[in-house]
């Protein structure tokens, strides 16, 4: 039976309270962290992904008093990251109730992180996450620091190594469509999806129901994940399954 196709909404958090922006300039306050995931508990989401993005720029550890609250709150699977540096920073996010731990900028200066993680608590747990940008030849690079500093890695590179050392699925952001809301990076997203065979989230740009239906057929994505139209729009999660499950993808009910 195929895999079913997830629809996920991305929390960003920043300074006491979820942000949004366009491009990763994330300056928009858009409320707390556990009233969202309160809305989102009876939205019927597949999963949630929540990210600290001032953690890694401030060099600062994860916050698992506050990872503690939110996953007591939260009845689906919760993906966290931001600031993650260590092996014992991926212990305790687990041990205080994230499902899944995403690595970043850690993962470009230290790809073992990912291979000993996995080995230790499983891959199923372990997510990398890739934020790349478009070139003025139109190539990709990826940048880390919540897209503050760019590297000479490619996307398509840092996906197949990310596979290579364990991780368990990939989620791989366009920085420029971020926020947007017209439409995810479908060529970026392809490119990363035929490089490897664990699932691959499309994240950045979606605007409506058909980007994500583009996006999971031409892109190949596994799963899609959103922000903007969950916040800014009366469009909703269980929607956009309905709509996707009318399209013929095989989605979760």
């Amino acid at each position: 039976m195929a895999t079913k196709i997830r629809v996920i909404p991305t929390l960003l958090y920043k300074d006491f309270g979820l942000v949004k922006g366009v491009s990763f300039d994330s300056w928009r306050r858009v409320g707390s962290a556990i009233q969202a995931i309160k809305v989102y508990n009876l939205r019927e989401v597949d999963e949630l992904i929540f990210l600290d993005i001032a953690a890694t720029p401030n060099d600062c550890d994860p916050d698992y008093d506050m990872i503690d609250d939110l996953a007591d709150e939260c009845f689906v699977p919760l993906a966290v990251g931001g600031g993650v540096k260590h092996i014992d920073h991926i212990r305790k996010l687990l041990s205080v109730g994230a499902d899944k731990v995403v690595i970043n900028t850690e993962f470009i200066k230290n790809p073992d992180i990912v291979r000993q993680a996995s080995q230790i608590f499983g891959s199923q747990c372990i997510v990398v996450s890739i934020d790349a940008k478009r070139t003025e030849n139109g190539s990709h690079v990826v940048y880390t620091h919540s897209g503050k500093v760019a590297t000479e890695l490619d996307p398509v590179s840092a996906a197949v190594m990310a596979e290579n050392h364990g991780a368990g699925e990939i989620i791989v952001t366009s920085i420029d469509s971020d926020g947007t809301m017209m439409g995810y990076d479908v060529e970026l997203t392809r490119l990363v999806s035929e490089s490897v065979s664990i699932p691959v989230i499309a994240s950045g740009g979606a605007g409506n129901y058909e980007h994500m239906v583009e996006v999971l057929r031409d892109g190949k994505a596994s799963a899609v994940a959103a922000a903007s139209i969950f916040h800014f729009t009366h469009q909703t999660p269980l929607e956009a399954k309905l709509y996707l499950r009318d399209k013929g993808f095989n989605v979760r009910s």
